[in-house]
């Protein structure tokens, strides 16, 4: 099932500004709590699904990712930006939006924190091909995970909900705000006993191998997550997620422009006087070019859709091949003698044509 737009689910539009977002999804919040729809999935459903629009439209980097590439900047091949986010996850992050520890005027105080192991972090390297036709890596990770034997037992301070919740008089009446348990840390339960080999929290560190599908079409510096593939955490807690940041290297002949590709061909003064076929690389394979006679040095050959995917699937990009013609430095003196009598030939004298497009045309082509 398509994910609905993050806009639509707020009810707010692109030009919206952040107070007005706020606005919204507190609204939605509101509506839609748990607390206040006990035993109604289809309302925490929608309560999720609004945590998850104003996780990445309240971020102004996130937002301006998902206004570029929509879902697939966060989740596509199986990525979440929230998608995967749980009932604590929300309050912990937005519970000034609620007032407190998650609730409105009283609810969601006697809700139960689930406590997550914390993120991990890697950066993955990919090559021009690999974005353009997709890839699926296999990284070694170094993971927290609770050592064989270990036990834990409910914490006495908050008695296992994983937060401590304080009420005050004030002018307005009393005040509920909760905050994270200090003595387990807001998992709600602490170490019974532990195997030696562990460390305070009871874990142990493993290598282990994961496989990251990542989808066609990724940018340099966009961030993917992997669910559940980060450290564990302690007692029945869930584990926390890996975060893969993309780095593309560069390419030794193309360049990338979006989701268009460049390249530089050189032909040499006979090639682009006779007309040749030349076969160059790209990133989906070779492809041989006809290079008309008389080819203008400047002139662009696009290639349809032999660019990068769109990271939503919806278009590929073009590969732009740029003809250079290639004057020699040195002649022999038959070369040189030759050329001398072709000076005042009325074929070798410029004859530029309108078709003929100025480089400063040729550019405002290229972006438009």
């Amino acid at each position: 099932m398509a994910k609905r737009d993050y806009y639509d689910i707020l009810g707010v539009n692109k030009g919206s500004s952040a107070s007005e977002i706020k606005k919204a999804y507190r609204k939605k919040a509101v509506k839609f709590h748990p607390d206040k729809n006990p035993d109604d999935k289809k309302a925490e459903e929608k309560f999720k699904e609004a945590a998850e629009a104003y996780e990445v439209l309240s971020d102004g980097d996130k937002k301006a990712r998902y206004d570029q590439y929509g879902h697939q900047a966060f989740d596509g091949g199986g990525f979440g930006g929230g998608g995967s986010m749980n009932m604590d996850d929300i309050f912990s992050q937005f519970g000034d939006i609620f007032g407190g520890g998650g609730g409105f005027g009283g609810f969601g105080s006697q809700r139960q924190r689930v406590a997550k192991g914390s993120n991990l972090r890697i950066r993955v390297k990919l090559t021009l091909e690999e974005i353009a036709n997709g890839v699926e890596k296999k990284v070694k990770v170094k993971r927290k995970r609770q050592a064989d034997g270990v036990s834990y037992k409910t914490c006495s301070t908050c008695n296992g909900t994983g937060q401590v919740t304080r009420i005050t008089n004030t002018i307005l009446g009393r005040m509920q705000t909760a905050s994270p348990c200090t003595a387990c840390g807001g998992s709600g339960q602490i170490i019974d006993k532990r195997p030696s080999n562990s460390d305070s929290q009871g874990f142990v560190i493993d290598e282990e191998t994961v496989s990251i599908k990542i989808p066609a079409g990724v940018v340099d510096g966009m961030q993917l997550k992997v669910t559940g593939k980060g450290n564990a955490s302690a007692g029945n807690g869930i584990s926390g997620d890996l975060l893969v940041a993309i780095s593309e290297e560069s390419h030794p002949t193309l360049q990338r422009e979006g989701d268009n590709l460049h390249y530089d061909l050189y032909v040499s003064l006979s090639q682009a006087i006779l007309g040749s076929s030349i076969e160059i690389e790209t990133v989906t394979g070779k492809v041989r070019l006809k290079i008309e006679a008389g080819v203008q040095s400047g002139k662009i050959l696009r290639l349809r859709s032999k660019g990068i995917p769109n990271i939503n699937g919806y278009s590929r990009g073009d590969l732009l091949v740029h003809i250079n013609v290639w004057t020699p430095k040195t002649l022999s003196k038959e070369q040189k003698s030759f050329f001398e009598k072709m000076k005042n030939d009325e074929h070798f004298s410029p004859k530029p044509e309108s078709s003929d497009k100025s480089f400063f045309e040729k550019v405002k082509d290229m972006f438009s």
